[in-house]
Parts: structure tokens; sequence; C-alpha cells
């Protein structure tokens, strides 16, 4: 559930590196004692020695290769983090089996020239994005200004080893545009591109069962520990907050402060909260325009509109074909109730426009809607850069063993109670879960998987008012159980505000400096978008 689902815009990931884990281990194991100071005195900057704690060890070393240019890495100091693919917890063991695995790391320095001593760690989107490929957004939002920002790209991403993207699933997600969403048919397809998938990841030795929040989280308190960070603070963004809130669970030790954005509490994921979310989000932005008179005499009743528009395309869907600019033939999309749902739910991000769109389907003229879709779904940025290893190792091991298709379906009825059955069990962005996860075949993690998160290290809880995503109202219900928190929704502003709200920025810098006391003053002057009025 990463930001990246937008019509107009998405980041992404790679390295490829290995280290001999045992061999790493012997050679450095002197520097395990090392102090992080240089001789004279001076504080050695975070990532530039090498050092082996336990079973995990830290090496500098070059950036990694990324799926696109990132200018900023040339000034980052990088290197790798080597864990166990598989930590043991029998009877309390920390052994692992043998396989090692690598992650890359890139630190951004501060742009103070007297930075605070507790750098930011990044918890990437997704599941399955790459921290790397996030760099410019976080720079863009000035979260390097008085701290270190540590990068650590998640297990079997983009620029990690294993690498478990699978480019074919992206294939089929943008050929199914042209396929009625919630076929039978189109769902055997759909597990047949998932079953591909596990094969490829199984061909590169990976054991499937590993990459999952609670392996993710050791990771993070390994990479603290090997850099010789007492203390530091922690900034998730959508899924990235999901692993958040059980790394502030399950590794509470030198976590001064923690941000989340784009909230997905572990304790309900699965898709009953994303139709929540979808519902929500909606209606920000319907209520948006009725409040704005030039918009609501426009395009009058547009919430009536658009469900009466998803029942009837879900009963008798449109096709079309349009242009893609990179991709050499015509697309075919098919317009049905299921791809409306999916539009609207990324195109909060691009608000202004929505309400002109709808109309303009109403009125039997398709092709805004069908070009938005099909160039999210072929462009470059979403091809190959996804590790769906990692997204069905979390949705497969934590959701669908505590979440039935029938809760799925109750969740739809509630929040759209006029849609048709045939949609419910397909909730937004995660469609045909249940039939994927069979294939995927990885066992449930444990229950406490998805216990609520009790904690009283400061947090602030951030979501947007037009997030179709993540509910926005995630955030008063983590915060009810963060005893040192603050909630802050930012008005329309869709999924992430940190990407696109300048007052999302300044109250998350403003959170790192002081985490019991952020400066929220700016919200009172955050304006609705100027919707689009058509001739």
């Amino acid at each position: 559930m990463s930001p990246g689902t937008t019509p107009s815009r998405r980041p992404a990931r790679r390295l490829p590196a290995t280290l001999a884990g045992a061999a790493a281990g012997a050679l450095v194991v002197g520097l395990a004692a090392m102090p992080a100071h240089a001789g004279s005195g001076t504080p050695r900057p975070i990532g530039t020695v090498a050092r082996t704690v336990g079973d995990a060890h830290f090496e500098p070393g070059p950036c990694p290769r990324t799926a696109d240019p990132i200018p900023d890495l040339a000034r980052a100091r990088c290197g790798t983090l080597t864990v166990p693919e598989k930590r043991s917890r029998a009877q309390g063991l920390r052994g692992h089996d043998g396989r090692r695995i690598t992650l890359a790391v890139a630190i951004m320095p501060a742009e103070s020239r007297r930075p605070a001593p507790d750098p930011i760690a990044w918890l990437a989107g997704g599941p399955g994005d790459d921290a790397v490929s996030e760099i410019p957004m976080a720079l863009a939002g000035n979260l390097n200004r008085d701290r270190d920002v540590i990068f650590m790209s998640q297990r079997g991403t983009y620029s990690a080893d294993p690498e478990l993207t699978c480019p074919n699933i992206d294939q089929f997600n943008a050929r199914a545009l042209g396929l009625v969403s919630n076929a039978p048919s189109t769902g055997r397809l759909h597990v047949e591109a998932t079953r591909a998938c596990r094969d490829r990841v199984d061909a590169q030795g990976a054991d499937r069962s590993t990459y999952n929040d609670i392996e993710s989280s050791a990771d993070y308190d390994a990479l603290r520990k090997t850099l010789s960070v007492k203390e530091w603070n922690v900034f998730g963004i959508s899924y990235g907050t999901h692993l958040a809130l059980n790394y502030m669970r399950l590794h509470p030790k030198g976590i001064r402060s923690v941000g989340i954005d784009g909230i997905l509490p572990p304790s309900i994921a699965g898709g009953a909260v994303t139709w929540k979310a979808a519902r929500e989000g909606f209606d920000g932005l319907f209520k948006a325009c009725e409040d704005q008179p030039a918009c609501n005499t426009r395009y009058p009743n547009l919430k009536a509109t658009f469900l009466r528009l998803v029942s009837e395309l879900e009963a008798d869907p449109i096709t079309t074909t349009v242009t893609v600019p990179v991709h050499p033939e015509p697309v075919k999309v098919v317009l049905d109730g299921g791809n409306l749902v999916a539009w609207l739910t990324s195109a909060t991000h691009v608000a202004a426009g929505v309400p002109r769109s709808i109309d303009e389907l109403a009125h039997g003229n398709p092709q805004r809607i069908a070009e938005q879709l099909a160039g999210g779904k072929y462009s470059p940025q979403a091809i190959g850069r996804v590790a769906h290893g990692l997204v069905y190792g979390v949705f497969c091991s934590q959701w669908t063993p505590y979440e039935s298709r029938a809760d799925i379906i109750r969740g739809g009825r509630r929040a759209f109670p006029s849609f048709p059955r045939s949609m419910l069990a397909n909730a937004p962005q995660l469609a045909w879960l249940h039939d994927d996860c069979r294939a995927w075949d990885v066992p449930p993690a444990p229950p406490s998987v998805r216990d609520v998160t009790r904690s009283d290290i400061p947090t602030l809880a951030l979501s947007g008012g037009f997030d179709a995503q993540t509910a926005p109202s995630n955030g008063a219900y983590v915060a009810r159980t963060l005893s040192r928190s603050t909630a802050v929704t930012v008005p329309y502003v869709a999924h992430v505000v940190f990407a696109d709200s300048r007052c999302a920025q300044t109250i998350t810098t403003s959170f790192f400096a002081r985490p019991t006391a952020p400066d929220t003053r700016c919200l009172a002057g955050v304006q609705p978008p100027q919707f689009e009025i058509a001739p």
C-alpha cells in the first residue's frame, strides 16, 4: 500500500552484493570492540565502521545500483547489512540455519553542520518497495535537515540480495486491465501469475516463510546495533507504518520516537479495513467538491453519481482502447465496477480532476479514467520494482490467516451497501488475496503479530483526509494505545501526506525536534484543491 499506485507517480530500487556470512564474521570479529570514534576524538560519521554484533554484520561499501538515477546518493555513506535469513526462536535460542541475506544501506547526511546525534531510520512503503528508492521523497521534505537519515532495503526488495521482485506479476496486472476484474477466469490467471512468482522465488533458494514483519523488525534492530547507534528515531510510510508498529512492539529498546504516515495497523490489516479506507477517502473528496460552490454546481450529487456508475458498470462494463506513451500498441481497458473503484482509490492523489473525470464517464466518455488506469499500470516505474516475495510473505502469513473471505465481504457491505456482491470479496488493492495466498503456501505467523501496539514511545500518527488506501481514522485508532502520541489528519491530502504536503513535512520535522510537542499550526492554512470545471 505504497503511495506509488497513483495515476501519475511512483518511485523504486537494486544491488547484487553477497557476503559469505561465516567468513565475514571471522574476518571482522575484532572490529566489534572498536570504538566508533577516530583517534582524534572526533565522532566517526554513522556507517563508516565495519562491525559485527551477534549474527549481524555491517560493512561500509559502495552505494547500491538503483532502478532510477538518484543523484543524492553521490554524497551518501553506504554499505550492507548481512543477517541470517531465518533466525531460530526455539527455546529462546538466537541461532540461524546458515543461509545469509544482504540488505543495502544508504545514509544521507544531515544538512546541519551540527546534526543531532539520533538519526532517523526510514521504513519504506509497499510491502515490497525499496527504501533506497524513496530517498528523493525524504530529502524533498527536508527530513535530513537536522539528522542523518538511514535507508535500508527491507529483505527481498530491489537493492537486497536476494531480490524477490516478480516482473511477471506487474506485467499481468497491466494486461488484466483488458479483463473483467471480478470474473473467475481473471482470478485463475491471477493465481497462475502468483504461482510463477513463487517458483521464481524458490529457484533462488529463498525461504518464503521468512519475509515478514518479525524478521524485518529484527533486521532493523540489528542495523541500529551494528551502526553503534544508541538511540534513533523511526519514520514509516504506508506499509512502513505496519512494520514500525510491530518493530516498536518487538524491539522497543533504542527507539527515541516514531513517526507513521498513511497508517495500516497490523491488528486490523486486511481486506475489510481496505474497504473502509476507500469509503473514507472517497467521502473526503466528495465532501470537498460539495463544499466548493463551483464544483457542487457543475457536478451536483457527485457521490451518488459515482456509486451508481460502479453498480451499472459492474453489470455492464465499457470496453475502450487508449494510447500509452511507453507502449507501442493501443491498450485495451475494461471499465467495470472493480476497475472504477481501483481508479478512484489512486486518483485521490490527483483530486482536482476527479469530479470532471466522473462526470465525463457519466456522459459516456471513459477516456480520461481509462488513460489514467493504463498509464499507471504500463509505466516503467510499475514493472519489476516491487518485491512480491515480501508482499505475499506479509499478506499470507500475517493477514489471510486471521481474516476470512466472509470478513472482507462484510467489510465491503458495511462501507458500500449498494455495491454488487460480485465485487465485495475483492477489496481494493487486494484482488484474489485468499486464492493467491493458498498458492503462496506459507505458515501463519504467530497470533501475536496481530497484537495491538501499546507503547509510551512518543509517536506522531499522520493521516490524509483524502487517503483512500489507508483509512484516515486509523490514526485515532492506533493513538488510543500509544500513551504519548499525537494524531494529526491533514485535510485534502491523499495517502502519505509527507510526500505531497509542505504542512505535513513541517509537522514531521518539528516532531523529531520535539517529539511530545510537534508544531501543527500550519493546519489552519491548508486549502482544498481547486477542482477542474469543464465548460
